[in-house]
């Protein structure tokens, strides 16, 4: 299996204007975050509006994802939007047929009704008998429809199962966090935190990498503080608080605010969003110069980790 750790982009999914898949602006955008030196690509998830998918888009984007990277990085999808838990199973193997590193199961749809633990280990048997052993796979604690995060005994179950490579934790707590990579300790499950406030004390925690929306903006910056930040400690500390206070406008209009910054920046045409069909710019006043001194900024760290 491979490992799965580091930075790791929720990949969006780009549109056309009237509302296809837009796969010449995918390319692109698959194309920066390799640029951008990126560990491994998570497709098909909540910033991939996978929620307004259907089946045969999400089969379809994992497909062409995979096929892009071409074994670069690993490729690890979700598209597990079900409740029922025939349509889940139909909708992960036909996932895990796409050629994807890891198959990643969302925790709430495991326990839907939001029952316990009972329900959620009577719903993960179901789902892991009817996947191919042979396929790794991760856990996602997507906030929609409800976030639904893994108590201890669930996460140690998983991890010491073997089957599982890595969780996507979203409990954005510091503790909790600290606490987890203990858990899974020794076992092939890697912890990578997705809350920017908490992402370089994470990791300094133990956290295998990053994988929240700002990897969207600037993955390069998560990716220094990652690889590279025991050599200049001071300057991790002043970049993780300006990666910190970036991270709050996703609170603006997210996804949609994520598009127009790769508008801007020339990956693709169109900022079309089936989550989000507001004018965020309209909507949230100050967006547009927020999205200006994000960018600004970036510049600016990117020139002082160039200098070093």
């Amino acid at each position: 299996m491979k490992k799965i750790e580091g930075i790791v982009p929720v990949m969006l999914t780009p549109f056309t204007a009237d509302n296809h898949i837009d796969y010449a602006g995918l390319g692109k955008l698959i194309d920066w975050y390799l640029q951008k030196g990126v560990d491994a690509l998570f497709a098909v998830c909540q910033s991939s509006e996978m929620q307004y998918l259907s089946l045969k888009e999400r089969v379809e984007l994992a497909q062409f994802v995979v096929e892009k990277v071409a074994g670069r990085i690993p490729v690890i999808a979700s598209g597990h939007i079900s409740d029922d838990i025939h349509e889940q199973i139909g909708e992960l193997n036909a996932m895990a047929k796409t050629g994807i590193d890891a198959l990643v199961l969302v925790t709430n749809h495991l326990d839907p009704k939001n029952q316990g633990t009972a329900a959620f280990f009577a719903t993960l048997d179901q789902v892991l008998s009817a996947l191919p052993e042979s396929m790794p796979l991760g856990l996602y604690e997507c906030p929609a429809p409800y976030r639904r995060l893994l108590s201890d005994e669930e996460l140690t179950y998983c991890a010491n199962s073997g089957r599982f490579v890595v969780l996507k934790d979203v409990s954005c707590d510091l503790a909790t966090v600290t606490r987890r990579v203990q858990l899974v300790a020794h076992t092939p499950l890697n912890i990578i935190n997705a809350n920017a406030a908490i992402a370089y004390p994470a990791m300094l925690a133990g956290s295998k990498g990053f994988s929240g929306v700002f990897t969207n903006f600037h993955p390069e910056l998560y990716s220094w503080l990652y690889h590279h930040a025991s050599s200049q400690p001071k300057l991790a500390e002043e970049l993780a608080i300006f990666l910190s206070l970036g991270a709050v406008t996703e609170t603006l209009g997210y996804p949609k605010n994520a598009k127009i910054y790769h508008q801007r920046l020339g990956t693709f045409d169109s900022e079309f969003c089936r989550v989000n069909k507001d004018n965020v710019l309209e909507k949230f006043w100050g967006l547009t110069v927020l999205l200006d001194q994000i960018h600004r900024g970036t510049e600016i760290w990117q020139k002082k980790i160039a200098a070093l």
